[in-house]
C-alpha cells in the first residue's frame, strides 16, 4: 500500500520506508523549497535589463499635454452626455 501526500508535489512513497512524521517533512521542505524558486523567478523577471533614461523637458512636456488631452476629452464625453444637467454661471 502506498501513501500519497497531498500538496503541490504528489509523490507516491511506499509506507514501510518512511514513517509518516517523516513525509510530512519532507513534503513541507519540498513545499518550501518550491517557493523559494518561485520567488526567485519572479525576482528575475521583475528585473529591468535596460538603465532607466532620465526624462528630458520636451519629454515631460509631451507627457503633461497628453495627460491635459486626456482630461479634456473626457471633459467634454461628460458635458456632451444626454443625462449631463447644465448649469447656467
Amino acid at each position: 500500500m502506498a501513501i500519497k501526500t497531498p500538496g503541490i508535489l504528489t509523490q507516491v512513497i511506499p509506507q514501510g520506508d518512511f514513517k509518516p512524521s517523516q513525509i510530512a517533512m519532507v513534503t513541507m521542505g519540498l513545499r518550501r523549497l518550491m517557493m523559494i524558486i518561485k520567488s526567485k523567478i519572479r525576482s528575475l523577471k521583475m528585473r529591468r535589463p535596460y538603465d532607466k533614461i532620465e526624462k528630458s523637458e520636451s519629454m515631460r512636456v509631451e507627457i503633461r499635454s497628453r495627460k491635459a488631452r486626456k482630461l479634456i476629452d473626457e471633459i467634454l464625453r461628460i458635458a456632451d452626455s444626454p443625462n449631463t444637467e447644465t448649469y447656467a454661471f
